[in-house]
C-alpha cells in the first residue's frame, strides 16, 4: 500500500513539473516542419488561435524587418481607442511631408489629399485591403494626436502584449528603419486583432468601394494585395478568414493570415519569405494543419486510469477507477494523453459500484482539455462488514447448537424419569 501511493504521488509530481515546464517555454517548437522553405533565414510561427499552442516555429524569435504588418497594429489601436468608426477625419496640413515621404519610397496609397475628410472606417479598409500607408499615417495621427505619438503607443502596446522583440518606428512598416518584430511578437499581435470582429471582418475583404469625398467626387474601389482572399487565384482557400501581407526591399514578402475550419482556428505569421513561395508556403503550411490534426477519443469509460487505497478491506487493497464519461479532444495522432488526478491518499470500504472518488484533469500534449469524475466499477465490501456477518452466522450456529443439545438434553432426562417410575411399580 505504501508503494502504490509512493508511485502515485511521484507519477504526479512528474507531470506537474512537466507541464510547468511546458507552458514555461511556450515558442518551443511541437513539430518538425513538414515543409523545406525557400530561405533558411525565413521565419515562420503557426499557432492554434484557439489554445494558443505553438504547432511550428523557425526562427520565430528572431528580429526581421515586418513591412505593412506593421499596420496590424495601427488597426488594432484605432479599433481600441473607441473612436466612432463612422466618424469623419479631415486629413491635417500636418501631413504633408509625410504623405511627400511616402510618394517618395514609391508607397501604396488610397490617394489622401490634405483637407479631404474621410470616415475612420473608410481608412481602416483602405489601411488592411489595400495597405495604404497615407490611411496609416492619418490614422496614427488622428488616435495618437501626431505620428510620433502615436509610434509610443504602439510600442506600448506590443510590450503590454507581450512581445520583447518588436520595436515600431512608423505606423505603416513602409520606412524599415528600426521597424522590427519577431514571427512570434507578430502573432501576438495578431492574435489580439483577431479577437475583434471589426478587424476580422475588414482584413478578410478582398475589395471595397470608398465613398465619394468632398476631394473625390466620384466612388473608388480598392481591392486586397493578397491573393490568399481572391477567389480566382491559385492560392486562395475557402477557410481563410483574414489576412495581411507585407514587403519592402529589406524585408522580403510577408503575411499574416488566420483560417478556420471545423470549429478550429489557426493563426499563421511567416517573415522574410521568398517572392515566389510566400503564398505557397502559406497554403501547404494551413492545408497540413488542418490535415493533421482532428478530434479524436482520449478516454473511454471501461479502460482503468488509477486506483486509490482502501482501508477497511484485507480481500481488496485497493479499488480501480475509471471516467465516468469519455472524453475527447483534438489534437496530432502522434499528441501524447496525460493525467493529473485529485484523489483522497485512501478511502475506507465499503465502496458502492459507481461511487465516486474523485476526479482526473485530461491533458492532450501538456494541453488542458477536460476535468472527468473518477468512479468505481464494483463494490468493495467492508472488512467490518463481513467480519459481523460471519460472527452472526456463527451466532445463529452456536445457538442452533445450543438448543439441539438443550433439546436432547431435556429429552434424554425425560426418558430417564419415565424408566425410573415403571421401576418404581414393579
Amino acid at each position: 500500500m505504501f508503494q502504490n501511493r509512493f508511485f502515485r504521488r511521484a507519477a504526479a509530481l512528474v507531470l506537474t513539473l512537466a507541464l510547468a515546464a511546458a507552458a514555461a517555454l511556450p515558442g518551443l517548437a511541437a513539430y518538425p516542419m513538414p515543409i523545406q522553405t525557400a530561405s533558411e533565414t525565413e521565419a515562420v510561427y503557426l499557432f492554434n488561435a484557439d489554445t494558443g499552442k505553438t504547432i511550428l516555429a523557425q526562427n520565430a524569435d528572431q528580429q526581421q524587418y515586418v513591412a505593412s504588418l506593421t499596420k496590424m497594429m495601427t488597426a488594432l489601436l484605432l479599433l481600441e481607442s473607441g473612436k466612432d468608426l463612422n466618424g469623419e477625419v479631415t486629413v491635417p496640413t500636418a501631413m504633408t511631408q509625410e504623405f511627400k515621404d511616402i510618394q517618395n519610397a514609391n508607397g501604396m496609397t488610397a490617394g489622401l489629399r490634405i483637407g479631404e475628410t474621410v470616415r475612420r472606417i473608410d481608412l481602416l479598409y483602405a489601411l488592411l485591403v489595400s495597405s495604404a500607408n497615407d490611411a496609416a499615417s492619418v490614422i496614427a495621427y488622428d488616435v495618437g494626436g501626431s505620428v510620433l505619438d502615436f509610434v509610443r503607443q504602439m510600442n506600448a502596446r506590443a510590450a503590454e502584449l507581450g512581445c520583447t522583440g518588436t520595436n515600431f518606428t512608423c505606423a505603416h512598416g513602409l520606412f524599415d528603419y528600426g521597424n522590427v518584430s519577431t514571427a512570434e511578437d507578430m502573432a501576438r499581435i495578431a492574435a489580439e486583432c483577431y479577437k475583434n470582429p471589426t478587424f476580422v471582418q475588414v482584413s478578410g475583404t478582398a475589395a471595397y468601394t470608398m465613398p465619394a469625398t468632398n476631394l473625390h467626387q466620384n466612388e473608388r474601389t480598392i481591392n486586397s494585395t493578397n491573393p490568399l482572399t481572391d477567389t480566382g487565384s491559385e492560392f486562395y482557400r475557402s477557410y481563410i478568414k483574414c489576412v495581411k501581407g507585407g514587403f519592402t526591399t529589406l524585408a522580403g514578402r510577408c503575411a499574416v493570415a488566420f483560417a478556420e475550419q471545423g470549429g478550429h482556428t489557426y493563426g499563421l505569421v511567416i517573415l522574410h519569405a521568398d517572392n515566389a513561395s510566400l503564398y505557397t508556403e502559406c497554403d501547404q503550411l494551413l492545408d497540413w494543419a488542418f490535415e493533421s490534426f482532428s478530434d479524436r477519443p482520449l478516454v473511454d469509460t471501461q479502460t482503468e486510469l488509477t486506483t486509490v487505497d482502501l482501508t477497511k478491506c484485507r480481500a481488496q487493497p485497493t479499488a480501480a477507477l475509471y471516467a465516468a464519461a469519455p472524453v475527447s479532444g483534438y489534437g496530432h495522432a502522434d499528441d501524447v494523453v496525460s493525467y493529473a488526478f485529485d484523489l483522497p491518499e485512501s478511502i475506507p470500504a465499503t465502496v458502492k459500484n459507481g461511487q465516486k472518488v474523485g476526479t482526473a484533469t485530461v491533458y492532450l500534449d501538456g494541453y488542458e482539455v477536460g476535468t472527468v469524475d473518477l468512479v468505481t466499477h464494483a463494490e468493495y465490501i467492508s472488512d467490518f462488514r463481513t467480519d459481523s456477518k460471519a460472527t452472526l452466522l456463527l451466532l445463529c450456529t452456536l445457538v442452533v447448537i445450543l438448543g439441539a443439545l438443550t433439546v436432547l438434553t431435556l429429552a434424554a432426562g425425560g426418558g430417564s424419569l419415565n424408566l425410573r417410575r415403571r421401576k418404581r411399580r414393579h
